[in-house]
C-alpha cells in the first residue's frame, strides 16, 4: 500500500487583505500553492503580484486573513506566539536579498554560520558546532573566506555565507527572497547552483520568490503569481533522444482553482486580442478559447447548447 505523505508547503485559497487610511488592499486573492518535500521551485512575479506577501506569511512573520496555510506539518494560522518563534528557529531558513539581514557585520564568516547553533545549543559542543560550521562553509564552497568579515567577501560571497548561516540549524524548509537580486548574472547562476545542491546535499525543500525569470531555468518547477493569486505554472525535465542525446524540456500549464478559474498567460491574450470576454467551446478532449467576435467552428459545442 502506498502511503500518501503531506506537502511541505500547502497553501489553500490564502487571502491577505491589509488596511491602510481606511483603503483595503487584498494583497493575496485566493492563492494556492503545493510543494512537495525534497522539491527546490520558483515563485516568480512582477511587484505587487502578492509573492512577497505570501514569503512574509510562509516565514511565520504574519497570517493570512483567510485560507490555510501550512509548512513542515505547521498551521500558521494557528500558531501561538511561542509556537511561531520555536518555527522560525527550527522549521524554516531564511536568505534575503540584502546582506544586512543575513549577515553581522562584526562576525568573521564561520562566526555568522555558528551563530545560530550557538543560539540554541545545537551540536552539543563547540567542537560539534566548528565542525558543523566547516561542513557548510566547505558545501558551499566558501571555506576560504572562514576568518573574513562580510564587508571582505564579494556579494556572491556573502550570499553564499548567508545560505550556510540559514541552514545551519537544519530547517526543513529554506526561503529566499530575491536571493540573486543584487548580483550579476554570473555572480547569480552560482549562487542559484548552490542553492540547488544544498537543498540536494541536505534534504531541504527550497521556495526562491524572485522577479528575475532566469532563476527558472535553475529550478524544476516554476509558479508564476498574478494578482494574488497562482496563473501559471512550468516543469522542467531532461529527456534523452534515440541517439543519447539530452534534451531540456519544458511545459507550462494553466493553474484552475477549485472552482474552475484560470489566468490566462498575457502573451496569449495579446496575441488573439482578447478583450472583456471570450468565446468558449468544448471539444472532446479541449476546451476551446477565441475572441468574441470570431465565428464558432462548425460541430463545436459552446455553453448556449451544453445547457440546453
Amino acid at each position: 500500500m502506498t502511503t500518501m505523505t503531506a506537502p511541505e508547503i500547502l497553501c489553500e485559497d490564502v487571502v491577505r487583505i491589509f488596511t491602510a487610511e481606511g483603503v483595503e488592499v487584498q494583497a493575496l486573492q485566493g492563492l494556492n500553492l503545493s510543494v512537495e518535500r525534497g522539491d527546490l521551485v520558483a515563485l516568480v512575479g512582477a511587484s505587487g503580484s502578492g509573492k512577497s506577501t505570501l514569503l512574509t506569511i510562509l516565514s511565520g512573520l504574519d497570517r493570512p486573513t483567510a485560507g490555510s496555510a501550512a509548512v513542515a506539518g505547521h498551521d500558521l494560522a494557528a500558531m501561538s506566539a511561542r509556537e511561531r518563534q520555536v518555527y522560525r528557529r527550527d522549521t524554516v531558513g531564511f536568505v534575503w536579498q540584502q546582506t544586512a539581514r543575513n549577515l553581522l557585520p562584526y562576525l568573521t564568516a564561520a562566526e555568522n554560520v555558528a551563530l545560530p547553533m550557538e543560539l540554541t545549543h545545537r551540536r552539543g559542543s563547540r567542537a560539534g558546532r566548528h565542525a558543523r560550521t566547516a561542513e557548510l562553509l566547505e558545501v558551499l564552497g566558501v571555506a576560504h573566506v572562514a576568518d573574513h568579515r562580510p564587508a571582505e567577501l564579494s556579494g556572491g560571497e556573502q550570499q553564499r555565507v548567508a545560505i550556510a548561516t540559514a541552514v545551519a540549524n537544519s530547517p526543513r524548509v529554506l526561503l529566499a527572497d530575491e536571493p540573486t537580486g543584487e548580483l550579476d548574472e554570473a555572480t547569480s547562476a552560482d549562487v542559484l547552483e548552490a542553492i540547488r545542491h544544498v537543498t540536494a546535499e541536505l534534504d531541504m525543500t527550497t521556495l526562491i520568490v524572485t522577479h528575475d525569470p532566469a532563476v527558472a531555468s535553475h529550478v524544476r518547477r516554476t509558479v508564476r503569481i498574478r494578482d494574488g493569486r497562482t496563473a501559471t505554472e512550468t516543469l522542467r525535465r531532461t529527456a534523452v533522444d534515440e541517439h543519447g542525446r539530452e534534451h531540456h524540456l519544458h511545459e507550462e500549464f494553466a493553474v484552475i482553482d477549485k472552482v474552475g478559474r484560470l489566468q490566462l498567460p498575457r502573451e496569449f491574450v495579446e496575441a488573439l486580442d482578447l478583450r472583456e470576454r471570450v468565446r468558449l467551446g468544448l471539444e472532446p478532449d479541449h476546451v476551446r478559447v477565441s475572441p468574441h467576435d470570431r465565428p464558432a467552428p462548425q460541430g463545436g459545442r459552446g455553453r448556449d447548447e451544453e445547457d440546453r
